[in-house]
């Protein structure tokens, strides 16, 4: 009798360990990485590196390399698989060269894949311009036609069982030659049964715009954030490592309709990007994210 009670005993006390080990490492992941961060290691090994993202603790993936039907030269079935594997979950896809007549079947793959919410990263349809002298970014057409763009996209992901957003970078603060700010135009002239944003919390700060101060104005509007910090020289910088206020932009998450946020760090200078992925991770809940 006795030796039967001690062996239950181990047994329940050694499921209990069990379950607390697990439920402690499930808590470790968290948070999300937009894999543009990791663009030129996604490019070498895709295994590798998604593996390498889980294993620094991130929970939710943005991906940002589709061309011709695939997700990183992978069927979209074949790269939600991958990534169930590796226990992480497709929430976001930058889109960049979405049209009107491609979006269709573009859509559909990023359904297929088991995102949530297709993302315009730029002014799609050639509307996007870089200056490679000045290293500045603007847009040609008009923030009119860019409205009526995004507006008919995000129908049809409506119908689709997705949720269009689009992403800033700095140029959509700054008034345009007839005196618009686009992204003021935008918020005011999409739907929002539609479109939503994405906001980039470094480019918005870049601009010289108050986050909090759009989200005031536009509450709701703002689904998914990137984060991404800035040096004393206005570089991108590793989470933590920069002079943003996340902690103040964070306690308005609710007015903002945040419902996920991305780690992101477009260069990563003297730092592997693979590395910096974890220094960002690292200070996440330092700042309240979690």
């Amino acid at each position: 009798m006795k030796t039967m009670f001690t062996t239950t005993a181990k047994f329940v006390i050694a499921i209990f360990f069990l379950v607390g080990t697990l439920t402690g490492e499930a808590q470790k992941k968290f948070g999300g990485l937009a894999l543009y961060t990791v663009r030129d290691d996604m490019g070498t090994n895709v295994r590798a590196t998604l593996q390498a993202v889980s294993d620094a603790n991130y929970k939710n993936i943005e991906a940002a390399g589709y061309a011709d039907g695939k997700f990183y030269d992978m069927t979209p079935k074949d790269f939600k698989q991958l990534l169930k594997e590796l226990d992480l979950r497709p929430i976001s896809s930058h889109q960049a060269t979405v049209t009107l007549e491609n979006a269709d079947a573009m859509i559909a793959d990023v359904k297929a894949a088991g995102f949530k919410y297709f993302v315009i990263p730029i002014p799609p349809m050639g509307l996007f311009k870089y200056d490679q002298t000045s290293q500045s970014m603007g847009m040609t057409g008009g923030a009119a036609n860019l409205a009526n763009i995004i507006n008919t996209i995000g129908k049809k992901c409506k119908a689709a069982g997705l949720k269009l957003l689009y992403h800033n970078h700095d140029f959509e603060f700054k008034k345009d030659k007839d005196g618009i700010v686009p992204i003021d135009y935008l918020l005011e002239h999409t739907d929002p049964k539609y479109v939503n944003f994405q906001m980039d919390l470094y480019w918005v700060t870049k601009a010289g715009a108050d986050p909090v101060q759009y989200f005031e104005k536009y509450p709701g509007r703002f689904k998914i954030w990137h984060v991404k910090d800035m040096d004393d020289q206005g570089r991108f910088a590793p989470v933590g490592n920069g002079n943003i206020d996340f902690s103040r932009i964070l306690a308005h998450k609710k007015l903002s309709g945040m419902k996920y946020y991305m780690v992101e760090q477009d260069k990563t200078f003297t730092m592997k990007p693979l590395e910096a992925i974890k220094v960002s991770h690292k200070a996440l809940p330092k700042i309240g994210f979690h």
